[in-house]
């Protein structure tokens, strides 16, 4: 494919808990973006990250964090002050989406499908669950399934829960309470206004958790995901909305829960992701490369999207 060559920094690293899966990201879009031509600056992200993006001057700056702060909306309001174009969702879209009660506050009154539940201080729970079990337990701003715990009567946190069990309430002081959703893990990633699919996640052992996500082998992907097909259409528009009312850019990625023995109204989207990963493992090149996509193409259309963004 022929492009026309940029200057791009590739912004990787930093300190949030998905430091390493950021690094593993940016070193395969970095390599993607020089087998395309482009010059690339790789910047693994520190306290001095705004000297060395104004000593590099680059034409655009790809954003492969994850966490924060990449992608919680500081990295984007610096980047705004400082004039520099970059990739994926803007400072008022990374700050509503990274926070998962208010996404559900900007999608729910638009109809999209989403848990109820409701913000607790951790300090509460050694008292009493606030929700009957099963329930979930997530920090209220944190990606990758970082610190979710699922509470039943069978775990071995204690009940009510102890205050030596090992868990996010020992990391947070506050948790987004939620009822636990029985079924399945259903995944889409959106490119500009286009879904790339559906594929079910099948954890090998417990749930999909951070671990699960990032080690090989440890979850299997089904693509397509052998479900009915109003749930895979509904799964595709959800994303596709959620996308558009949130404001995302470049790509994004929403998860679901469904509960397969309700059908379509067993579909509930947890969260959209505004910065997905680009590891080998990840699900946005994967299921780009199923719609015949390569990696370095996929790469290329997010930079595409913030040139064009830019100019516009």
């Amino acid at each position: 494919m022929s492009v026309s060559p940029l200057h791009i920094a590739v912004l990787m690293g930093g300190w949030s808990a998905e430091r390493e899966v950021s690094l593993m990201s940016g070193a395969g879009v970095a390599d993607a973006l020089e087998s395309l031509g482009h010059r690339v600056t790789r910047i693994d992200m520190g306290r001095d990250v705004a000297l060395r993006l104004a000593e590099a001057k680059p034409d655009l700056v790809f954003n492969a964090l994850h966490g924060t702060p990449g992608e919680d909306g500081s990295v984007q309001g610096m980047l705004d002050l400082m004039g520099l174009r970059y990739t994926h969702s803007g400072l008022a879209t990374s700050v509503i989406a990274i926070d998962k009660q208010l996404t559900k506050q900007a999608l729910v009154p638009h109809g999209i499908p989403m848990p109820g539940g409701r913000i607790v201080k951790s300090e509460e729970l050694y008292d009493r669950d606030p929700l009957p079990r099963p329930y979930v337990l997530k920090p209220v701003n944190e990606g990758s399934s970082v610190g979710v715990a699922i509470v039943t009567d069978e775990s071995n946190y204690g009940n009510p829960i102890a205050r030596d069990a090992k868990g996010p309430w020992g990391e947070f002081d506050e948790l987004l309470a939620e009822p636990f959703i029985r079924g399945r893990e259903l995944t889409t990633a959106v490119l500009g206004d286009r879904a790339m699919g559906v594929t079910e996640l099948k954890p090998k052992t417990g749930f999909y958790d951070y671990e699960s996500k990032y080690t090989d082998g440890l979850t299997e992907h089904v693509y397509p995901a052998d479900i009915p097909d109003d749930v895979a259409q509904a799964c595709e528009a959800i994303a596709v909305e959620a996308h558009r009312l949130l404001g995302c850019k470049g790509a994004s990625r929403s998860d679901f829960r469904w509960d397969d023995s309700q059908g379509v109204a067993g579909l509930f989207l947890l969260e959209v992701n505004t910065q997905p990963g680009m590891t080998p493992l990840s699900l946005v090149p994967e299921q780009a490369r199923h719609r015949g996509m390569s990696y370095p193409q996929l790469v290329q259309a997010i930079v595409d999207e913030a040139m064009q963004e830019a100019q516009g």
